[in-house]
């Protein structure tokens, strides 16, 4: 598919989707074809690549969005409040990176298959 194409299908702009493309690319998990009938294709088997190996090809180094802003925090609360955050969120990390890594795209693209089938 062209990152137009793909662009139009996630309301994004094409080179939202290059960028990101282009992380996949360099882990060698697509590949990008010149000319007519041309772009993106993937590379590799689908059950050789995880959601935690695409987690880490588009540069995702933060799992979570909330944590410890202050880790010099001065308020005692504060302390122990991030104290107990950083130990939720590092368990959490550790559970979903297990998980990440135990899902194949394989496994998606069945899926999404038996979603979009017929029913019998």
């Amino acid at each position: 598919m062209t990152s137009e194409t793909i662009a139009r299908m996630l309301s994004t702009n094409p080179v939202v989707v290059r960028r990101t493309l282009a992380g996949l690319r360099d882990a060698g998990y697509v590949r990008s074809e010149k000319g007519h009938g041309g772009g993106w294709v993937i590379a590799r088997e689908l059950r050789d690549i995880s959601l935690l190996d695409v987690h880490r090809a588009v540069g995702g180094p933060r799992l979570f969005a909330i944590g410890n802003d202050n880790p010099d925090a001065d308020c005692a609360v504060e302390k122990v409040v991030n104290a107990a955050l950083e130990n939720a969120l590092r368990e959490a990390e550790r559970l979903l990176i297990a998980r990440l890594g135990a899902v194949s795209l394989a496994e998606l693209a069945h899926g999404f298959e038996a979603h979009c089938s017929p029913a019998d």
